[in-house]
């Protein structure tokens, strides 16, 4: 029997998991071993993945994965050879420090579990407002923070989330060199109080490495009102661990965990003490042999520690095994064969599984003895939640509901502070325009600054209360459900589930989004993931789309929205496909993901998460997007003469002549009707000059070169100037727009007058600029189009190749050709 013929309800006992790898590794390292009792939750909506508990947490696995896994009826069960506890022995290579060479600074690694509460204890300690999310893989880069604290100067770097230090993923190898080669002064390991077993399996992996522990017990909160016991001092005792309770969110016990740092620090805590994990005889007879040989040579000995490095080279660690070869260590690594070939001969298992079964072992001794978990079961609120959230007819409804909801307050509930804005922006240019003397530099302020910044910085409501949903949805966790209840969907496109999050993270910014792929193992689905993440409409593009929406779709605005995020997604659904077939042709790899408990976020961590966001837009605004602007006016601004210009200017005065002379031989009833029209007759050359000096200016001139290209999607020049601008940053599309279509006037920098301008914007001959059609064709290329410049040094970041940024650049602006000349030639043959 396998795990995947198991049905809703039932539980058995694994009793072998098969297949190899990496897949393999992970699993057992997540406790699917042998002897270990495991229960089906529920199937996804789509019946794959499957949602099981075991070592009382959740994790999903695919039908396909769930099939390794041989399990028999929990009654069935004889345990034949329980697993040992030899408990710890004295470390004698403990990281000892001489008192004399200590100073005031203490370097502090934090380190544990996706979701154990790690950055939330990071954010509290140190003030900082790094992202906290209720899934895996947010701190997916090292964050520091410096903090003082009773006269030392603390340097705290919160490291990305792991559930061991093998060689599976990325974050795992980034964390164990971190700690191998900057050797922090304390590593503080933060434990989830709630699900002790599983992560206490990383606690035995840092003792090996020789550094100073201290053990933020964190979420205390949470496992005392589950009624568990655990007597954590006698635990701490056999760890030879000092153990903090703390409640990470709170902020409670953490002057007790940094005065603990402190004491151990200085060598003064007397419930701290090198120790290390007995294995058995069996294994320590080989780890002893590799250890030795290892202490032969020094300098291996003193960059990486002994025992730690036997122990990786038993279990087969391909890094530590590629840099042995490279340095020549032939004849540790022959050694370290043999040992393991005696281990899996004697054993009938891989060495790594016997190590991990080991280490386990141990863990199942240590709370033997130290905790007692409440006998009373109760329904947990997760499954209460999770019976509607996930449900095989309602998950994906809730899903597009929660979706819809999110777009449509974003606008409608934006709109008001969004007014209040505008309004600002407006009376502070009209303030302007009444106190400046006329001159470039006043032209150049309100026109230019104000009219560039101001025309983006009224969106800044609508960009919070999207950041607002997608903080909240990941801090409650369920982030993590909806990559579950989208895997089969993801699988069929060629995606991983776990690609899922990455994708809508990009809603709010594609470049943190392209950094969390990190926690896609596999390069392949990595890459694909990196190449279609710049469909998902950032939140820098909601400027436009709220622009052209208010200015011709007011009565959808949601709606429309909704539709434009969900082309979005189509069209990385179909990408995926495409790039799947021919260019990442490799097999999928296994899912396997934690699905946390839910948690209800403080508002002040939310809302926190969403002023941060915030505050990098309006940085935005005072960098790239002002420079972006002054650049744009000055490039449309200069030269100030047309070809026609002083054609018209001895126009415009002799009408004023002409005039003049009419109002001096009519009478006083007229004089009023007589001006009026001179005025009008006036404002329309002015407009003309204000046209033609546009048109022959130096932006004029680069939107008149790229013209050609455009004009068979619908756009004219400055449509494309305003495209060429938001290769910077999306929002400089807008800006370049409110400094584009000004009138010859000042004070038009109100979003309002904005909308009006572009609405009534006429060709040469007459004809609207602007048409429903033409502007859903333009916000289709925005929404597809070339990715901003950070976006891009982001792809070359992650991907480790300009290849794939440079393929990027291309790929995208000419699906957007292809996508917006459809929409615009489509529908102008339908009559739109």
């Amino acid at each position: 029997m396998t795990l995947a013929e198991l049905q809703n309800g039932q539980e058995a006992v694994i009793t072998k998991v098969k297949g190899h790898g990496a897949f393999r590794r992970r699993i057992i390292e997540m406790g699917f071993l042998r002897g270990k009792k495991v229960s089906v939750i529920k199937n996804a909506p789509l019946n794959d993945p499957i949602e099981y508990q075991i070592l009382n947490y959740l994790v999903s696995l695919r039908r396909a994965e769930a099939a390794l896994v041989e399990v028999v009826p929990v009654e069935e069960y004889e345990e034949i050879n329980g697993r040992q506890f030899y408990g710890t022995e004295p470390n004698g290579n403990g990281p000892e420090k001489p008192v004399n060479n200590k100073g005031k600074t203490i370097e502090i690694a934090l380190v544990g579990n996706p979701n154990c509460g790690k950055t939330s204890i990071f954010n509290f300690a140190s003030g900082s407002n790094e992202k906290v999310g209720n899934y895996s893989g947010v701190t997916v880069d090292i964050k520091k923070s410096t903090f003082s604290y009773k006269g030392y100067r603390f340097n705290l770097y919160d490291l990305p989330g792991t559930y061991s230090l093998s060689a599976y993923s990325p974050e795992e190898i980034y964390v164990r060199e971190h700690i191998r080669l900057q050797m922090p002064d304390i590593v503080i390991n933060v434990v989830d109080a709630t699900n002790m077993e599983r992560n206490l399996y990383l606690t035995t992996q840092l003792m090996h490495l020789d550094v100073k522990v201290v053990m933020a017990l964190n979420m205390f909160d949470e496992f005392q009102q589950r009624g568990d016991q655990l007597d954590y001092r006698h635990l701490s005792k056999m760890l030879g661990i000092p153990i903090i309770p703390t409640v990470g969110s709170k902020g409670k016990g953490l002057t007790a965990l940094f005065d603990k740092v402190i004491s151990v620090f200085e060598d003064r805590a007397h419930d701290y003490r090198s120790v290390r994990v007995n294995f058995g005889q069996f294994l320590e007879d080989s780890i002893g042999k590799v250890d030795d040989c290892i202490k032969q040579n020094n300098d291996l000995s003193v960059e990486i520690p002994p025992r730690y490095l036997a122990i990786k080279l038993l279990e087969h660690d391909k890094e530590y095994i590629k840099l042995l070869k490279k340095a020549g260590f032939t004849e540790i690594l022959d050694l370290a064969e043999k040992e393991r070939d005696r281990i899996e001969d004697e054993t009938r298992e891989d060495a790594e599984t016997v190590f991990t079964d080991a280490r386990y072992g141990f863990i199942a001794g240590a709370l033997r003895e130290t905790y007692k978990e409440n006998p009373v079961i109760r329904r947990k609120v997760t499954d209460a939640i999770d019976s509607v959230l996930t449900h095989k007819l309602f998950g994906f409804p809730f899903f597009f509901l929660f979706m819809w909801v999110m777009f449509q307050t974003t606008f409608s509930l934006g709109a008001y502070p969004m007014t209040w804005i505008e309004n600002g922006v407006a009376l502070l240019s009209g303030y302007l325009d009444k106190v400046m003397v006329e001159g470039s530099f006043k032209d150049l302020l309100i026109d230019g600054v104000v009219g560039g910044v101001g025309g983006v910085i009224v969106f800044l409501p609508n960009i919070l209360i999207l950041f607002f949903f997608i903080s909240f949805m990941e801090d409650t966790g369920y982030m993590a459900r909806a990559a579950f209840i989208m895997d089969k969907v993801m699988h069929k496109i060629g995606l991983h589930g776990k690609s899922f999050i990455p994708l809508v993270m990009g809603f709010g910014c594609n470049v943190p989004a392209i950094m969390a792929t990190r926690t896609i193992e596999d390069r392949n689905n990595r890459l694909l993931t990196i190449l279609i993440n710049p469909f998902m409409s950032c939140s820098a593009r909601l400027p436009v789309y709220i622009l052209f929406i208010a200015a011709f779709f007011p009565e959808y605005p949601g709606t429309l929205l909704f539709i434009l995020y969900g082309t979005g997604i189509l069209m990385a659904v179909l990408i995926a496909k495409l790039f799947k077939r021919f260019i990442f042709t490799r097999t999928d790899q296994p899912f396997v993901m934690e699905l946390p408990p839910y948690r209800m976020p403080t508002m002040k961590a939310v809302v926190r998460n969403m002023w941060h966001k915030g505050q990098q837009y309006l940085r935005k605004m005072g960098g790239v997007i002002m420079i972006a602007s002054i650049i744009i006016w000055f490039l449309g601004y200069y030269p100030r003469e047309s070809s026609n210009s002083q054609a018209m200017a001895t126009e415009i005065e002799n009408i004023n002549n002409h005039y003049e002379s009419r109002v001096a031989d009519a009478s006083e009833e007229d004089h009023a009707d007589i001006l009026a029209v001179k005025y009008n007759e006036i404002s329309k050359l002015e407009e003309k000059i204000h046209r033609e000096q546009q048109e022959e200016s130096y932006i004029g001139r680069l939107g008149h070169a790229i013209e050609p290209l455009i004009e068979p999607l619908g756009f004219d020049w400055k449509m494309g100037v305003s495209l060429l601008t938001g290769v910077a940053a999306k929002e400089v599309v807008v800006s370049t727009m409110a400094v584009l279509y000004q009138s010859p006037d000042h004070g038009e920098a109100d979003n309002s007058l904005l909308i009006n301008n572009i609405r009534n914007e006429k060709t040469a001959d007459g004809q609207p600029v602007f048409t429903p059609l033409k502007a859903l064709s333009f916000m289709m290329f925005i929404l597809v189009y070339f990715p901003c410049i950070a976006v891009i040094a982001a792809i070359r970041k992650e991907a480790g190749a300009w290849k794939w940024a440079l393929f990027t650049i291309f790929y995208t602006t000419a699906l957007a050709w292809l996508v917006a000349f459809g929409v615009y030639q489509v529908g102008s043959l339908l009559g739109f």
